[in-house]
C-alpha cells in the first residue's frame, strides 16, 4: 500500500484504467491522493466529487483541474470544510465571470460562485468576501449580495475595500441597512466621496462619524464640517480627528479652539497649514482660555445664580442676540439655554425638553418667543439642538415659517409634556 501511495505522490502519469480503478480503492488515503492530482481525467475527478469521505471531496474542491460540474456538485456538499475549500478556489476564478456567461463551463463556475455567496455557513461567505474585496472585475451582483450580508465579517471587507461598489450602492445600504458595523466599514473606505460622507453624517452614528473624520482620504464638504463642529462640544470623541483633519477650514479651527482640550488646542496652534491670521486667532484663544482658567472662570453649575445673573442682563437690555450668539459660538450651551429661558419666559425645563427632543418646530417657536430673529433660529437649530440638515426649518424671506398661533401651540404642547 505504501508503495502505491508513493507512486501516486511521484506524480508519474497514470493510465486512465488504473486511475479509474484507484478511484474506487478501499483505502481513503489512496483516493485522497488521487483526488489531489491535476493530471487525472475530468470524469475521474467528477466521480471522486461524490466520494463518501469528506477528505477526498475536499481535495476535489481544492483541485484547480476539477471540472466545473464537479465544483457545482460540491456547492451543496454536507461538509462545510469542503465548501470552504471550494470557496477559496472559486473566488480566485471569479474575476471576469458574469451572470450572462454564454460558455457552459464558465456559466457553471458562476453558478457555483453565486451559490457559495448564499451559503448558510458564515465562514464560507466570509472566505469569498475576503478574497474578492480587492478585485475590480467581479460580478457586481455577487459583491452587492456580500455587502448586504447580515454578518459584518462577511459584509465588512467588501464594504471597506471593494472598488466594484458604486456610490449609489453605498448610499442605498446606508439608507436601508441597519446591521451594526456596516457604517464603520463604509466610513473607512479610501477616497470616499462627499455624498456618501454626508449620508454617514445624517445617520448621527457617532462612532462612524469619528472614523469618517479620521479617514484622511474621505471628501467632506466644508458645510458638513461646520455642522459637525457645531455638535462637537457635546461629542468629545470627535475633537481629536477634527483638530487633525487635513484641509480644516480656518473658521472651523477658530471655533474648535474655544472648547477642545488643552493638548488639542496646542496642536491646532502649531499646525502649519493655516494662514497667519488664523494662527493668530487660535493663539489668542489659547491665551484667553489660560487667563480664564487662571481666574477660576465663571461658575455656571449653580443654575439659580446663572438665571438671576441673566435676568439682570436682560433687564438692562444686555442679553441681546449678539451676546447669545457669541456664547453659542463658544460652545456655552447651558448658558445659551438659560438665556433663552430668561428671554422667552419659558421655564428652563421646557427649554431643555425642546432641545433634547430635537424638535425643529419647538425650537423655532422658542426663538420666536425669546424675541430673536429667524436667522438666529436656524443657527440655534444647527448648533444647539443639532437637528439634521434635512429637518432644519428656514426663514421665509426673513420671517418665521409658522404662524404665531402655531408657534404658541408648539410651546403649549411642550409645557403640557412636563
Amino acid at each position: 500500500m505504501k508503495s502505491l501511495i508513493n507512486r501516486l505522490l511521484g506524480k508519474t502519469s497514470l493510465p486512465y484504467e488504473e486511475a479509474k480503478r484507484l478511484a474506487s480503492h478501499q483505502d481513503m488515503a489512496v483516493r485522497q491522493e488521487l483526488a489531489s492530482r491535476e493530471d487525472v481525467m475530468p470524469e475521474i475527478l467528477y466521480f471522486l466529487a461524490e466520494d463518501p469521505s469528506p477528505e477526498v471531496r475536499r481535495e476535489i474542491a481544492n483541485n484547480k483541474s476539477s471540472p466545473p460540474h464537479a465544483d457545482l456538485l460540491l456547492v451543496g456538499d454536507s461538509d462545510q470544510n469542503v465548501r470552504s475549500s471550494l470557496a477559496e478556489k472559486i473566488a480566485l476564478l471569479a474575476p471576469g465571470l458574469s451572470p450572462d456567461e454564454q460558455d457552459k463551463l464558465q456559466r457553471m463556475t458562476y453558478e457555483a460562485l453565486e451559490a457559495l455567496a448564499r451559503d448558510q455557513v458564515v465562514r464560507v461567505r466570509q472566505i469569498l468576501s475576503e478574497t474578492l474585496k480587492d478585485f475590480t472585475d467581479v460580478s457586481p451582483e455577487v459583491i452587492r449580495r456580500l455587502a448586504r450580508d447580515a454578518e459584518i465579517v462577511v459584509s465588512g471587507p467588501v464594504l471597506e475595500y471593494s472598488p466594484v461598489l458604486t456610490d449609489e450602492d453605498l448610499l442605498e445600504i446606508i439608507r436601508e441597512d441597519t446591521v451594526t458595523g456596516k457604517l464603520n466599514a463604509i466610513a473607512t473606505r479610501a477616497n470616499l466621496q462627499e455624498p456618501v460622507s454626508d449620508a454617514i453624517v445624517d445617520t448621527d452614528d457617532k462612532e462612524a462619524i469619528t472614523l469618517l473624520l479620521a479617514n484622511e482620504s474621505a471628501q467632506i464638504r466644508e458645510e458638513t464640517l461646520d455642522f459637525l463642529v457645531d455638535k462637537a462640544p457635546d461629542v468629545e470623541q470627535w475633537h481629536e480627528p477634527l483638530v487633525q483633519r487635513p484641509g480644516l477650514p480656518a473658521k472651523a479651527a477658530t471655533r474648535l479652539a474655544k472648547f477642545v482640550a488643552d493638548n488639542l488646542i496646542e496642536y491646532l496652534s502649531e499646525r502649519q497649514d493655516f494662514d497667519q491670521a488664523t494662527i493668530a486667532t487660535v493663539r489668542q484663544e489659547v491665551a484667553r482660555r489660560l487667563e480664564e482658567n487662571g481666574d477660576g472662570g465663571e461658575d455656571e453649575s449653580d443654575t439659580d445664580k446663572l438665571l438671576k445673573k441673566l435676568q439682570q442682563l436682560h433687564s438692562s437690555d444686555a442679553l441681546d442676540e449678539k451676546t447669545i450668539a457669541e456664547a453659542l459660538e463658544a460652545g456655552k450651551h447651558p448658558w445659551v439655554k438659560a438665556a433663552l429661558s430668561v428671554r422667552s419666559g419659558l421655564p428652563l425645563n421646557i427649554v431643555e425638553k425642546i432641545t433634547s427632543t430635537q424638535s425643529s418646530k419647538g425650537t423655532v417657536a422658542m426663538v420666536w418667543k425669546a424675541g430673536l430673529s429667524m436667522d438666529f433660529g436656524v443657527t440655534v437649530q444647527q448648533r444647539l439642538v443639532h437637528i439634521p440638515f434635512k429637518d432644519i426649518m428656514h426663514s421665509r424671506g426673513g420671517d418665521f415659517p409658522m404662524a404665531d398661533e402655531e408657534m404658541e401651540w408648539q410651546l403649549e404642547f411642550f409645557s403640557d409634556m412636563s
